[in-house]
């Protein structure tokens, strides 16, 4: 894949600048056009996201209509929906001041969503289509004007990116930009108005640095170690469903998937056993899960694996050239394991466990705070409240898994280490506009 030359990305920006400067608001009307043209590109060339997903990460069709086209669309559907209310200024009861001319009272007050002008959208590799057009389609209907990088890791699908937007879009409106660190780093550099960043924490602290340079607001949808939470009086052939749904999904490869379980003891031989079988029956070759992104991941999963003071139950097979990796599941593992180092970000599930349900909160939060997602499997829906309350984490869900991220009725974003800002919705709406208080004096 060509990247991006570095003059071409300065020129995408003063393109993107000028027209700002001449065209500061633009219409409702505009960006419903806009965005009802991006879904009819994108059902166009559907054929061709799905095969770029499958050569870049092993998705089935049916995986990558699921979460990456059907997630998009919906997006747009709900956004053309519902913005003409969402753009509506907000008017507020007027408030008395000592300032008012001759004590005259404001006859108006209200807030009103402005743009911020032009926006930067950082992709990442895991769902690269989803999670670089989602935000683009809030900035959008928000009404700013974007620069988009895909993820230089899944090349096939930054390229159908690329045509989609180039032929959906004018370059004053939207902008894609290929390329890696060095053209990461270029566009950095530049003045945006907002930057929008999906992606590690490490990269993430490199993002909000740069953006501090020009005091940009950032939105960092990052990630860490989302535990899955299997109290004794859990329906576990529920929990064991899920918990494989969510960890094995696209190889490994999800920002809010289960990176850890921790089970009460006395529930935790019957609960594996049933994970297993359900492994067994879902993801049985070596290749079942997908494709990991690049050799170099499947290299550190498996260096993961020879150094975990656990043991296998399941899987440990990889073929690192064909980047696959079998469904892995570790039992007896602790804390200090080489597991629990860092998010795993692939095919490979460790088992904890737990005695009291009492210091559950305080093992999460002690050892790996913070983190995007919390999954809670308990028949006591209170109890699985109070640990969601006592958990600090960006969502939870109880008795389920990843169902926070499908609804564009909820905010979706992390906390802490595990990022700052939501989308989705009316969420996403808001985070891509500055809220502007208006008064009209008496």
């Amino acid at each position: 894949m060509d990247y991006t030359p570095l003059n071409k990305i300065q020129d995408a920006f003063d393109i993107q600048t000028k027209a700002l400067r001449e065209q500061k608001l633009i219409d409702i009307k505009t960006r419903k056009s806009a965005l009802n043209t991006l879904h009819a590109t994108i059902e166009k060339y559907a054929n061709e996201i799905c095969s770029a997903l499958s050569e870049d990460l092993g998705k089935s069709e049916l995986l990558v209509k699921m979460t990456e086209i059907g997630v998009v669309l919906e997006e747009i559907n709900h956004y053309i929906k519902n913005m003409d209310e969402w753009a509506k200024p907000q008017v507020v009861p007027n408030f008395p001041s000592p300032l008012d001319y001759k004590g005259r009272a404001p006859v108006q007050s209200f807030i009103q969503h402005e743009a911020f002008g032009i926006v930067y959208i950082i992709g990442p590799f895991n769902y690269p289509f989803n999670l670089v057009l989602s935000p683009l389609v809030g900035a959008i209907a928000a009404g700013n004007r974007a620069i988009i990088k895909p993820s230089e890791a899944v090349p096939h699908t930054a390229k159908i990116i690329e045509k989609i937007v180039s032929e959906a879009f004018a370059p004053q409106h939207v902008a894609v930009v290929q390329g890696g660190r060095e053209e990461n780093e270029a566009l950095l550099k530049l003045p945006f108005n907002m930057i929008f960043f999906t992606g590690s924490p490490a990269v993430g602290k490199i993002v909000m640095k740069a953006a501090s340079e020009h005091l940009a607001p950032v939105v960092l949808e990052l990630g860490g170690k989302s535990p899955f939470i299997v109290f004794s009086d859990a329906d576990l052939e529920r929990a064991a469903d899920q918990v494989v749904q969510g960890r094995f999904t696209n190889s490994g490869q999800t920002c809010i998937a289960p990176d850890y379980v921790l089970v009460d003891s006395s529930v935790k031989d019957a609960f594996l056993k049933k994970v297993i079988e359900k492994v067994q029956h879902d993801y049985p070759d070596v290749g079942s899960t997908g494709k990991v992104v690049t050799t170099t991941q499947v290299k550190r999963l498996l260096s993961l694996i020879e150094r975990t003071k656990g043991t296998v139950v399941y899987g440990g097979g990889a073929n690192p050239e064909a980047r696959t990796l079998q469904a892995t599941v570790v039992d007896g593992v602790d804390w200090s394991d080489s597991l629990m180092e860092q998010e795993l970000f692939g095919p490979v599930l460790p088992i904890l466990t737990f005695k009291n349900a009492e210091d559950v909160p305080t093992l999460v939060n002690s050892h790996h705070p913070n983190p995007l997602a919390a999954y809670y499997f308990t028949n006591d829906i209170e109890n699985g409240k109070r640990m969601a309350d006592l958990i600090a984490s960006g969502d939870a869900v109880i008795n389920g898994v990843m169902l926070q991220v499908v609804s564009p009725y909820l905010a979706f974003g992390g906390i802490g280490a595990s990022g700052m800002g939501e989308y989705h919705g009316r969420s996403g709406y808001d985070v891509f506009t500055h809220k502007k208080s208006i008064v009209v004096a008496g």
